[in-house]
C-alpha cells in the first residue's frame, strides 16, 4: 500500500479583496524539517504579516504525525484549512505555508478560512507528486556464493541495499517494498540465508 508524496516544491499566489496569498508546498519527511523550511520562508517574506502553515508526515490515511500554525491569525482560521486540504487531497510527507501580506481590507473569520483554504487548494492543484511505496528494512547474511543472488532478487523486487559488510559471510541491510517482503524471504530461505526483519 503506498501514497502519493510531492516530487519537487510548488507554488502559486492569489489576491483576495487586496490581501496577497503566497502558497508554497513542499515535501519533508519530519517536524524538524517543516520547522527549518518554515524558517527560510520567513527570511523569504520578512515583511509578510503572517506565515501560516501546516503538515503531514507518513500515510495521509492515517497520518499521527500532523502540526499547523496560524502566525497571529484568529484560532482556527488558517493553519486549520490548510491542514483539511492536505486531508482531502490525500498527500502525504508535505507541508503547505502561505503568506498573507494584508491589503486593508479585513476578511473576517470566515474570509480568512476561505482564504486560506482557496491558497493552499491552488498550489495542490499544481503539486507534481509521486507515488510513495512502504518499505520495509531487512538484515540478512548469506555465503559469499549467493551475493550476487540475493542482490539480483532485490534489485528485480524493487528494493535497495542500504549496506554490506564483508567478514566471514556477507551482511547486507536491505529495504524492500513491503508487498514484496515475503517474496525475498522465500527466496532467502530456499539460499540458505539468514535474514531478521529491522
Amino acid at each position: 500500500m503506498g501514497y502519493v508524496v510531492p516530487l519537487e516544491e510548488a507554488s502559486t499566489e492569489v489576491v483576495i479583496k487586496k490581501s496577497r496569498f503566497i502558497a508554497y508546498a513542499k515535501g519533508i519527511v519530519s517536524r524538524e524539517a517543516g520547522m527549518l523550511w518554515l524558517a527560510e520562508v520567513k527570511k523569504q517574506y520578512p515583511d509578510a504579516r503572517h506565515h501560516c502553515w501546516a503538515y503531514m508526515i507518513g500515510d495521509p490515511k492515517c497520518a499521527l504525525n500532523a502540526g499547523m500554525g496560524d502566525d497571529g491569525e484568529p484560532s482556527g482560521t488558517a493553519g486549520k484549512p490548510i491542514l483539511h486540504v492536505l486531508h482531502h487531497k490525500e498527500v502525504g510527507n508535505i507541508m503547505v505555508i502561505v503568506i498573507r501580506y494584508f491589503g486593508g481590507i479585513k476578511l473576517g473569520a470566515g474570509g480568512l478560512t476561505r482564504a486560506y483554504s482557496q491558497a493552499a487548494q491552488e498550489v495542490m492543484a499544481v503539486l507534481v507528486t509521486e507515488q510513495q511505496v512502504a518499505m520495509v528494512k531487512i538484515g540478512l547474511s548469506c555465503d559469499f556464493s549467493l551475493e550476487q543472488q540475493v542482490r539480483y532478487w532485490i534489485e528485480y523486487l524493487g528494493g535497495l541495499v542500504l549496506e554490506v559488510d564483508y567478514t566471514q559471510q556477507v551482511a547486507m541491510k536491505v529495504s524492500v517494498p513491503l508487498k514484496e517482503q515475503l517474496t525475498l524471504t522465500s527466496q532467502l530461505r530456499a539460499g540458505q540465508c539468514d535474514f531478521k526483519i529491522l
